[in-house]
């Protein structure tokens, strides 16, 4: 019987850190699945997805939770995700706009009111040329069920993004 392991893994970047974490997974004989990782200010932080024999699933979290003890912080656990119910469509949306406090809130605040999930999301904010301020930036996949009202979503973007200046571009995913 195989399990699926899901981790987060967050401490000072350094080299090799991703290979202290690749090792005891293929020690263990764990296939790395997917993973999310990055360098956000001096910090790594980093999710993974891992498909493992269950009977090797608790020697591969000790493993893994043996490396905080090097100043990483490791979380291991289940991936225990029920089936999406009903049908739904992955959606790219793309903003750009000028950098605002709550600018996120707000976006992320319409798709919950139409429950969409948010599958992906990546920002940034980097400066305008020619010094025309802070440019906030966000790609997001989103989840969208059979059954939501797409002229109801795209007229709750549309009125942030004419409060907030944003640009939103919401296409099929993939396209």
């Amino acid at each position: 019987m195989r399990t699926t392991l899901v981790m987060t893994i967050i401490g000072p970047d350094r080299t090799g850190l991703v290979d202290a974490f690749a090792r005891p997974i293929a020690e263990h004989e764990g296939n790395w699945l997917e993973s999310r990782m990055c360098r956000l200010g001096g910090q790594f932080a980093g999710l993974a997805r891992v498909d493992i024999d269950s009977t090797r699933a608790d020697a591969l979290r000790r493993a893994l939770e043996s490396i905080a003890l090097e100043g990483i912080k490791v979380t291991v656990q289940a991936d225990t995700a029920a089936p999406v119910k009903g049908g739904a469509s992955m959606v790219n949306v793309e903003l750009v706009g000028q950098d605002r406090t709550g600018l996120l809130r707000e976006i992320t605040g319409v798709f919950a009111r139409h429950n969409l999930n948010v599958e992906e999301l990546t920002s940034e904010v980097t400066e305008a040329p020619q010094g025309g301020g802070m440019i906030f930036r966000a790609d997001a996949t989103i989840a969208v069920p059979d059954t939501a009202d797409l002229d109801a979503i795209g007229d709750d973007l549309e009125k942030i993004a004419t409060d907030l200046m944003v640009d939103i571009a919401f296409a099929p995913d993939g396209s």
